[in-house]
């Protein structure tokens, strides 16, 4: 990375990534306290998370003005182990989840988001976007007119506001503007005070107090290997997502890395393991946050509002950061793929679909995520085996079958090529050019054996062209047609 590199990512954005990054920590806030709860855990292990986790992945991670901190879908992964071992265990867990982490960026885990197709992440936004709405609800459920003033009156402000003005991010405007009428008006709705008590004082360095050996190892490691994978998976994601959203690009083997430091900071400072959250990264990029400096000043802005104006940020109206959220929502669902469900093929709006319901259906991205990518991977199997062809002809002298085989040789279309020859046709010698072929996998070798010894056992000599070099390796290595014996193992399955 060359200094001039260095300096636009910290610095060549310094009043839209404050500014953003102010949004965000008010956002951030309600959040932690409200995952805190979830983890059954007092609300400063959720904020002391937030914190650390924002300062260190805005210098180790990959993707400049990505926001990570405590999220639910990490929350709910802990329930059962805080509620069976306790706090110390869970910080024991968020450390080791870091270090996986870390060695999950060094083998180069990252470069698996080249499997995750277009309309794998259309649904995972979608789906994100139906969580943030539905996880709002309960704050407009049994309440009066007047939290559905305020919340009309935020979303008033978010989108009205640009119009007239954009040196101040909106929903920053709304905030404040709805907290001091809150205020004013001394009006009795649900603020952030009501979610849990602030914590007064700084976070402290400290070593998990558990016994060092391999039981504790083994009640800590399974949620250790599933906050890594669901971690990762939900930064890379919206790694991906912010990538297109600012027309940048981003490290996601560093980014691997640079969540696992993250975690293993915030596992020692007393927060619990944390990943990238979608909705206020959408809340930094939309208030004009680009840079690394606006997830710095989030994760330093969200401390200092805490500690220092703790009993002002505990007046903010859960109803102005609802109607924040609301815009998250609305911005970040795809509203194009309504209409792209009957332009683009069937199969692609399947697998669009399909991820948007398991994943709200479960409240579990990696559910959602991996029935897409298995759906994807099972269309796409299907339709690069229906292009496989085999043409024939035979010789002026009717003495020889010449086969011209083109396309993906693999599982899934092992069967179509083997069924593509005339085994019964009395010619004394076969030829099958395969170098328009590629054979991927042991089954396809296996269907080359067995075309060619059902092509011997009718008394035809088979002579094998073009096989290109990795096809050739693979024959060589798991072929059995020229072994003895082929034909005896070939009859006896």
């Amino acid at each position: 990375m060359t200094f001039a590199t260095l300096r636009q990512s910290w610095f060549g954005n310094i009043k839209g990534d404050t500014l953003a990054g102010i949004v965000v920590a008010l956002a951030l806030i309600p959040e932690a306290i409200a995952f805190s709860i979830i983890a059954g855990v007092d609300p400063s292990v959720g904020l002391y998370a937030s914190f650390a986790v924002c300062v260190v992945i805005a210098f180790a991670g990959g993707r400049p003005g990505m926001i990570s901190a405590a999220t639910g879908a990490m929350a709910l992964l802990m329930v059962s182990l805080v509620r069976d071992h306790g706090l110390q265990y869970l910080l024991a867990a968020t450390v080791l989840t870091g270090i996986l982490q870390i060695i999950a960026g060094y083998v180069r885990l990252g470069v698996l988001m080249k499997f995750v197709s277009k309309s794998v992440v259309t649904g995972f936004v979608n789906a994100l976007a139906i969580l943030i709405f539905l996880a709002q609800l309960p704050e407009l459920t049994g309440v009066d007119w007047r939290t559905y003033a305020m919340v009309a009156g935020g979303l008033a402000i978010i989108y009205l506001l640009p119009r007239l003005t954009r040196a101040i991010p909106s929903p920053l405007i709304a905030i404040v503007v709805l907290t001091a009428l809150s205020m004013m008006l001394g009006l009795d709705i649900r603020t952030v005070g009501d979610m849990g008590q602030l914590p007064t004082s700084l976070p402290m360095f400290l070593i998990p107090d558990i016994p060092l050996n391999f039981e504790t190892l083994a009640i800590i490691f399974p949620y250790s290997a599933t906050l890594m994978v669901v971690g990762l998976l939900e930064s890379l994601m919206t790694a991906t997502i912010v990538d297109d959203l600012t027309d940048t690009p981003s490290d996601k083997n560093r980014e691997c890395k640079g969540q696992g430091l993250a975690n293993i900071v915030a596992g020692f400072f007393g927060g619990m393991a944390g990943c990238a959250m979608i909705g206020q990264s959408v809340i930094n990029i939309k208030s004009g946050g680009r840079g690394r400096l606006s997830t710095l000043l989030a994760g330093l802005f969200l401390l200092f509002m805490i500690l220092v104006l703790g009993p002002w940020v505990a007046q903010i109206p859960m109803a102005a950061l609802v109607a924040v959220m609301f815009m998250v929502a609305i911005g970040t669902f795809n509203w194009g793929s309504i209409k792209s469900l009957v332009d683009h093929p069937k199969s692609s709006s399947v697998v669009m679909v399909a991820t948007v319901v398991v994943t709200v259906a479960t409240h579990d991205l990696a559910k959602g995520v991996l029935t897409g990518v298995l759906l994807s991977g099972v269309f796409f199997a299907q339709k690069v085996a229906r292009i496989v062809a085999v043409r024939s002809s035979l010789s002026d002298d009717g003495a020889t079958r010449d086969y011209v085989v083109l396309g993906q040789i693999f599982f899934a279309s092992a069967d179509a090529f083997v069924g593509a020859f005339d085994f019964k046709e009395a010619v004394p010698k076969v030829r099958i050019d395969v170098s328009r072929a590629h054979f991927w996998d042991v089954s396809a070798i296996a269907a080359l054996d067995k075309a060619i010894l059902k092509f011997r056992r009718e008394g035809a000599e088979v002579e094998i062209l073009g096989l290109n070099e990795a096809s050739a390796t693979m024959v060589d290595k798991f072929a059995i047609h020229d072994k003895p014996g082929a034909l005896e193992r070939l009859l006896s399955h």
